[in-house]
């Protein structure tokens, strides 16, 4: 085993420590691909090597120190590959790292039993027409002809599916240091039914992440708004930016696009989460030029709030919203 996939046991409010776990990963292997909000995969080829341990046994090392520095838990899957690393991940708990052997043989043990959703990319649509015809595990998928799963799901998919039954993991670790995410949480109080209250809470995050995007010099591609209820259940909706950008604004729209189609009515909101993902290089970034003067206002003013901010403190200039 050579991959590992890391689930770290994030308290509700405790995605901020995402990046130092990424960091102590980082301690073991340059080669690690961030899965925000709360996993990671990390190639530990190298690493086995220089400490003379296998990713079995460097995977309880990680864990121990997770738990000293951080105060947080996490499960652990080991795998020959990455795609192979999120199902064992599947089978995991703390303390206890589940791991796919590596010879053929014991890969397709491993995969016999097991429901045709556990592999990355098969949706629910995909999963229902393969149970129509009977096959609803891995061994049956890849036990059927090639030709037979062709005509059900199209050709691509179905290669592609038919390797990953039979064990064959073509992935590898992309190291994403550069598109790390930021994100910023808003609990209220006591759980809140008021949508202008709701509305107000992602104004002032969203106005927050352009703000530290433009400290950084970055602009992001992704947008994601997590909705954490009084039951403890949660909604997470992902929207891709027509551009990468940090204008406040444009964060603004998104957030307010991505919580009305939620459709929340009198839904008992105890904190929003927004996170900015896909982050790169401000002046690596293009936008779309246009010849409104209005926009062009905006941006300026946006520029020295900036300034001011970061003079007087985050609080010297406040939409008006958020000021009253």
């Amino acid at each position: 085993m050579t991959i590992l996939c890391v689930r770290f046991q994030l308290p509700p409010d405790g995605e901020a420590a995402l990046p130092g776990l990424l960091g102590l990963l980082e301690e073991f292997t340059p080669v690690v691909e961030a899965l925000p909000p709360d996993g990671a995969l990390a190639d530990l080829r190298g690493a086995e090597r220089y400490f003379g341990r296998d990713a079995v046994e460097l995977a309880a090392v990680i864990r121990v120190r997770a738990l000293a520095l951080h105060g947080v838990d996490c499960v652990i899957g080991a795998g020959p590959g990455p795609m192979l690393a999120r199902v064992a991940l599947r089978d995991a708990r703390p303390g206890v790292t589940c791991a796919v052997p590596e010879h053929p043989d014991g890969i397709a043990e491993f995969l016999a039993d097991r429901p045709v959703t556990v592999l990355p990319g098969v949706g629910p649509a995909t999963a229902r027409t393969l149970c129509d015809y009977g096959l609803d595990t891995l061994g049956r998928v890849a036990a059927a002809p090639l030709s037979t799963l062709q005509r059900l799901i199209g050709a691509k998919a179905a290669r592609e599916l038919h390797e990953k039954a039979n064990g064959i993991d073509r992935g590898r670790v992309v190291p994403n240091a550069g598109s790390r995410s930021l994100a910023t949480e808003r609990p209220f109080v006591r759980d809140e039914l008021s949508p202008d209250r709701h509305r107000r809470a992602l104004l002032s995050a969203a106005e927050e992440l352009g703000s530290r995007l433009r400290a950084l010099d970055k602009v992001c591609g992704t947008l994601t708004l997590t909705v954490r209820y009084a039951d403890r259940t949660a909604t997470t909706r992902t929207r891709t930016l027509k551009e990468p950008t940090a204008h406040s604004p444009a964060l603004t729209r998104t957030a307010y696009d991505m919580y009305e189609s939620l459709g929340l009515q009198r839904a008992r909101v105890r904190a929003f989460v927004l996170r900015a993902e896909g982050l790169s290089p401000a002046e690596q970034a293009s936008y779309q030029l246009v010849f409104d003067p209005v926009d062009e206002k905006v941006r300026r003013v946006e520029e020295v709030a900036d300034r001011v901010r970061a003079k007087f403190g985050p609080r010297a200039v406040l939409p008006g919203a958020l000021a009253a």
